[in-house]
């Protein structure tokens, strides 16, 4: 599958601005359950690139400050989050993980307290695959889409954090006493 292929099928699902990734998630899997299911599946694999594409220490440590905390699910349902935004958004943010503060969500979520996840995104092509079918998606060897925790710099360490997410730590960290 193409990537512009791929990214139609979000861009389908967010024609006219839906209220919740959610709603997202479920359009897409209808438009792909009208396809055949060797494209369902060359859609899941292209997903799974997007994740890794996405799957940075700074994207994740972008997630982290925004969040209030992020695990491997979450960081994974973030990413989820992104794609419902569409192409453009990834891409701005796998970037520049800090370009993020100029989104207005994400501004208002440093007073708010909001939390971006969409797990449901990241199940589209299993969805689709299970309405064209009436089966579960094929399993197969899926790639690594994220760093090891273990291995992450710490993201606690707010002058790290500082230097690498300026505009997110002068949103989502107290200033200092």
């Amino acid at each position: 599958m193409r990537t512009d292929d791929f990214w139609a099928v979000i861009s389908r699902a967010t024609a006219d601005r839906p209220a919740s990734p959610a709603d997202v998630a479920k359009r897409a899997a209808a438009d792909l359950a009208t396809r055949d299911p060797e494209e369902i599946v060359a859609w899941g694999r292209h997903l799974d690139k997007v994740m890794v594409a996405s799957g940075t220490q700074d994207l994740w440590a972008a997630a982290y400050l925004i969040n209030g905390g992020c695990s491997e699910d979450g960081f994974d349902s973030f990413r989820g989050w992104l794609i419902a935004h569409g192409r453009d958004a990834v891409a701005r943010s796998v970037k520049s993980p800090d370009s993020l503060a100029d989104v207005a969500v994400v501004r208002q979520a440093a007073e708010t307290g909001a939390v971006f996840e969409a797990e449901e995104v990241l199940s589209i092509a299993a969805e689709a695959y299970a309405q064209a079918t009436g089966e579960d998606l094929p399993a197969e060897e899926r790639p690594v889409t994220r760093p090891e925790a273990a291995d992450l710099w710490d993201f606690d360490d707010e002058e790290e954090m500082q230097r690498r997410l300026p505009k997110l730590s002068a949103l989502f960290l107290a200033p200092p006493d």
